[in-house]
């Protein structure tokens, strides 16, 4: 792909921009029976003409809602973050309209548990071929999904204008949801810090194995130096044990995270939640549903219900109403380009 084509995507101008049919193109003479692009919003049956005209940008003047923005983020794989990110989402779905987004470009499973098969990713988007709002992909518990590329290296390491490229086309999409959720990839990259980063929380998982506590204290630590190099004053990450074997061992784990935290960066965080080892999340999975959704009564859906309150009263406190204030799409374009989007 040429950087001309590039380009063109990140200013709106994709060669398939025009599978979308926009009202207004149909009182111009557009014919009205043109086939729209599954997968895209307007492909929705789900959608009104009032969100088909969402998809255009509106004009800056204009106030409009933003959704309220989480990030749930591990140092290292396995902590069980990718469940508890669908698990969540699902739950935000019933209190209002939620993306999910699978921030594991290269290595995406999110869809996994939504148990779709998405036509398209953001590797359609990168490639200049899709905008981001033509890649949504609904499903049946409610939430619509952004999904990540699956054993795509080259999604694992995106330049700054790829990232812009995503930011301005989430930034177009989260005014017409309530929630947004980015199940992002473990580890320190710099794209994982700069979802973490734009979000208006992050969730930061862990184990109470001490290599996940080790990992858990190196992703905030990057993400607070993240914050201070941009000059941002972002709430420090919520904390989530997930695993444990009774309440007492999360707070344990939690106490040892803490004084660590507060000790080498000065900082405190919070333990927002804990989730107990249930085989009810594998079950589940095997059967690529999210554990909520498939065993409503297990031990760890009942914790996760509390871990959903326990975040979107965060959310609210951080938020507020929410209207004429920065997405995390735009705040994602002003971490890699300095500018406002």
């Amino acid at each position: 792909m040429t950087r001309w084509h590039q380009a063109r995507q990140l200013f709106g101008l994709s060669r398939r921009r025009n599978a979308q049919v926009h009202p207004s193109e149909r009182e111009n003479g557009r014919d009205p029976k043109s086939p729209r692009r599954r997968g895209s919003i307007a492909a929705d049956p789900r959608r009104s003409d009032e969100d088909v005209r969402g998809c255009a940008v509106e004009p800056p003047h204009r106030k409009r809602r933003v959704a309220r923005s989480l990030c749930i983020a591990s140092g290292k794989g396995g902590t069980g973050k990718s469940s508890i990110s669908a698990s969540l989402a699902s739950l935000f779905a019933r209190r209002g309209r939620t993306l999910l987004m699978d921030g594991d470009l290269g290595c995406a499973n999110a869809h996994i548990l939504q148990n779709v098969h998405p036509k398209h990713s953001f590797a359609d988007v990168i490639a200049g071929e899709l905008g981001v709002a033509e890649i949504v992909t609904p499903c049946e518990s409610g939430v619509d999904l952004l999904a990540g590329g699956s054993g795509l290296a080259r999604l694992a390491g995106l330049k700054s204008f790829e990232l812009e490229m995503i930011g301005r086309g989430l930034s177009s999409l989260e005014g017409h949801y309530d929630h947004l959720v980015v199940d992002s990839a473990a580890g320190l990259s710099r794209q994982t810090v700069a979802f973490a980063v734009a979000c208006d929380a992050t969730v930061v998982v862990t184990t109470p194995d001490v290599t996940a506590m080790t990992d858990a204290y190196a992703f905030i630590k990057v993400f607070v130096r993240q914050c201070e190099a941009q000059g941002l004053d972002r709430p420090m990450p919520l904390l989530v044990v997930n695993r444990v074997g009774s309440p007492a061992e999360a707070e344990i784990v939690a106490k040892r995270l803490q004084e660590v935290v507060y000790k080498f960066l000065g900082r405190r965080i919070e333990l927002v939640g804990h989730l107990p080892e249930d085989q009810a999340v594998f079950r589940s999975s095997q059967r690529r549903k999210t554990v909520i959704d498939d065993a409503p009564e297990a031990e760890v859906s009942h914790a996760l219900h509390a871990l959903s309150n326990s975040v979107l009263s965060r959310l609210f406190s951080v938020g507020g109403m929410r209207r004429n204030v920065s997405s995390a799409g735009q705040r994602l374009v002003q971490g890699v380009t300095g500018k406002s989007a």
